[in-house]
Formats: C-alpha cells, sequence, structure tokens
C-alpha cells in the first residue's frame, strides 16, 4: 500500500505498482467504441501509461494533453490515458480537445486495472478512483519506469517518463 495525499491529507492506495524489471500485469480495458483491449493488443510497442482519476480534473486533462503533444515524436510507442471514467466521457473529452495521439481507456466495469496494478485509491472521497501514476513498459512487456505521484493534485514527471522510452 501506498500512501498519498490529496490537498495535504493522507491516503491510501490499495498495494504497490509493479517492480521495474517486472512483467507487466495483463489488463482488460474497454476503448472508446466498447470494445475490448489487452496488453497483448500492444505487443512489440513502448508504452507510457498514463493513469489517473478523471478526464474530467484540471490535472488529469493536462496530463492527456500534454501526453497527445509528445507522443507525436516518440517511436514505436503508445501513450495510453487509463481512467475509471466511462468511455464515452474519454471520447468527448479527446474529440472536443481534438487530442488523436493518444488512446483513451477504461477500467469502470471493474476496476480490475487499478487492483491489478495496486493503484485504486482507498477510504476517501476519491475511494475507488485510480491513483496518479505513469508506468512506462518496453518492448518487450517489461516496466522499465514507475512514478506514483505524490500528492494527486500534482502533474507526473514528463521527462523522466519520456527519458525512459
Amino acid at each position: 500500500m501506498a500512501t498519498i495525499t490529496l490537498g495535504g491529507n493522507p491516503i491510501n492506495t490499495s498495494g504497490e505498482l509493479p517492480k521495474v524489471g517486472s512483467k507487466a500485469p495483463n489488463f482488460n480495458l474497454l476503448k472508446t467504441d466498447l470494445s475490448m483491449a489487452t496488453l497483448a493488443d500492444f505487443e512489440g510497442s513502448k508504452l507510457v501509461l498514463n493513469i489517473f482519476p478523471s478526464i474530467d480534473t484540471g490535472t488529469c486533462a493536462t496530463s492527456v494533453r500534454t501526453f497527445n503533444e509528445k507522443a507525436s515524436s516518440l517511436n514505436n510507442t503508445k501513450v495510453l490515458c487509463i481512467s475509471r471514467d466511462l468511455p464515452f466521457a474519454q471520447k468527448r473529452f479527446c474529440g472536443a480537445e481534438g487530442l488523436e495521439n493518444v488512446i483513451n481507456l477504461s477500467d469502470f466495469n471493474t476496476g480490475e486495472f487499478g487492483k491489478n496494478y495496486g493503484l485504486e485509491i482507498q477510504g476517501s472521497v476519491l475511494n475507488g478512483l485510480h491513483s496518479r501514476v505513469i508506468i512506462v513498459i518496453d518492448e518487450s512487456g517489461t516496466v522499465v519506469h514507475t512514478e506514483q505521484v505524490g500528492e494527486i493534485a500534482e502533474e507526473p514527471n514528463y521527462d523522466a517518463a519520456l527519458a525512459t522510452i
């Protein structure tokens, strides 16, 4: 379990992030067209998992915009923006913003991704949502970088994550 803060108040997550050097756990997440995506669907590509509580908050929206901008220059890399938002909200946001370089995936149905990756928020007003996390996975499915953002309202360290690609 990790302890992070929300407005300076401590909150806990459900577990620990996958360890650097370990194989990334599989996932089943919904795309904005309601089809299913799994880790195997992205085999052979580097992945940046931009994970956050909700697309409709300022910091989360900023992270999606920032990674969308940076993703266009990354070779053999896909940026997956993952939250518990409905796929319709994710699609609406990216459509309104003209964001086309990121892939939105939803864990709204079961929350299993958040549990399996140890980043589900527990015991706070954001209970059940995802904490703000960046995970970078190489082409072979190995975790090469993780960041659990300590204060949920702060942005991740984009440069540190992208430096591992």
